[in-house]
């Protein structure tokens, strides 16, 4: 069994804000080696001492140290230049350069997805380091299990954030398990993973994210190397008092995966599964080969929306408004009409009217609510149509109605419209129709939910 030694130093650093001025004592304590292979680690506060409710602190377990020295952090500097000089370096550099400049005060987010990547930079620059996580308490089991190999392959100890257990059960208590898909994401992953980490992020004064430009043209198309963090606040507190790193903003998702595979990074299992942008297990779902990875996030709602909160700084108010610059309004002016089957009517909004009213009608009706440029609406279309010429001379009537842009609204209020494709059945004697849960969307799924009805 390996000795233990034990160094303990005092370093005196100055630090300074725009309030005070004031010495500050940061007392290292280094326990070496703690193994064969003669890695050295250090005992350091938990992200965030921040109280819940009551001003208690809760210490956390030994994690990974930073430099012996750091440099002053209070110092104001130019960083939109700092970015610009860093925009053609290698995420290796980048990480080099965040580690070396903040030290202990900076902490690397991981989600257990792909950003692995930005552990396994962090390990060859040789720097200490430290990890931590949000645990929303809704993640996959594969993604739990990921924590633990990752801890043990790098040697390292992941500081976890938890939700307020009150904010929670109350949460859930007024509003259900599920209520997200109702009426939308931002609430639960507000209580769940926002507020956590803005309690962690207050113990620091930078963080490192695994953003890049190619993981959502929507939202995250601009992102910089380096940047003041536009939502949270750090160690001093107020604007500009957070810093954030993205090395791999310019890296494409395929290069990742190239530079993972030949290190032999371990990876989440959900990955092989399908899973490319990996969150809470609800919110979560494969995509098909094309798509774009964060179609398997909040699924249900329009591009624009996908962000759960950690990085809204993305998203450009003008999206958020829903004005003329709505990334969803743009993208339909210039994607061609689709649905387009001989056996297929296509609705207006009276028409619609028409079907909520009508009581004895003659001939039932499936109707497909859809946009044109959502991806899922796309995949189905073959079906659809192939649905309507076996439907055709049935006596049963397959139609379609455009439901985003200014009809969306009316179909989220009338129509029961949650994501898209939305599939109507409206049955031969009744005016309510009946909505397709499944999300099979093949066309003997279709036909058996239409038999199965009509």
């Amino acid at each position: 069994m390996a000795s233990l030694a034990v160094t303990c130093s005092s370093i005196a650093l100055s630090s300074s804000s725009s309030r005070t001025e004031q010495l500050v004592q940061l007392k290292v304590t280094t326990f070496q080696p703690l193994d064969r292979s003669g890695k050295r680690f250090v005992a350091v506060k938990a992200l965030s001492s921040e109280s819940r409710r009551n001003g208690a602190t809760v210490p956390f377990a030994a994690t990974t140290f930073a430099p012996d020295v750091m440099e002053q952090l209070a110092e104001i500097e130019d960083f939109e230049k700092l970015a610009k000089d860093l925009e053609n370096s290698s995420p290796l550099e980048i990480m080099d350069k965040a580690l070396e400049k903040y030290g202990n005060e900076i902490a690397i987010a991981f989600s257990g997805a792909e950003d692995v990547a930005l552990i396994e930079y962090a390990h060859l620059t040789g720097r200490p380091y430290r990890v931590f996580s949000l645990d929303t308490g809704r993640l996959n089991p594969e993604t739990y299990k990921f924590f633990d190999t990752v801890e043990k392959h790098y040697n390292i100890r992941i500081e976890y954030m938890f939700p307020d257990s009150v904010e929670v059960q109350a949460l859930v208590r007024t509003k259900g398990l599920f209520s997200f898909y109702e009426d939308g994401h931002q609430e639960c992953c507000r209580v769940r993973k926002v507020r956590p980490l803005r309690r962690a992020l207050k113990g620091l004064r930078a963080w490192i994210t695994g953003q890049r430009k190619d993981q959502s043209p929507g939202t995250r198309s601009e992102v910089p190397v380096v940047q003041v963090d536009p939502v949270f606040e750090g160690l001093d507190g107020g604007s500009g008092s957070l810093v954030k790193w993205n090395p791999v903003a310019n890296v494409a998702g395929n290069d990742i995966w190239n530079f993972l595979r030949t290190m032999g990074v371990p990876v989440n299992s959900l990955h092989a599964q399908g899973y490319v942008s990996i969150g809470c297990e609800p919110c979560t779902r494969a995509v098909l080969p094309g798509q774009h990875e964060r179609e398997g996030r909040w699924w249900w709602e329009d591009a624009k929306a996908k962000e759960c909160g950690l990085h809204n700084g993305n998203i450009k108010e003008e999206s958020v408004n829903g004005n003329a610059n709505d990334n969803n309004t743009l993208r339909a002016e210039v994607v061609s009409d689709i649905f387009n089957g001989d056996g297929i009517v296509n609705l207006t909004r009276p028409g619609m009217e028409n079907l909520l009213k009508m009581e004895g009608r003659k001939d039932p009706w499936i109707v497909v609510l859809y946009a044109p440029w959502c991806q899922f609406c796309q995949a189905m279309e073959a079906s659809y149509v192939e649905l309507a010429e076996k439907l055709d001379g049935s006596g049963m009537k397959v139609g379609k109605f455009r439901a985003d842009g200014d009809e969306k609204a009316f179909a989220q209020q009338e129509l029961q419209l949650g994501s898209f494709p939305t599939i109507l059945f409206f049955p031969k004697h009744s005016s309510r129709p009946i909505k397709y849960s499944s999300e099979k969307r093949d066309v003997d799924s279709l036909m058996a939910f239409v038999n199965a009805l009509r």
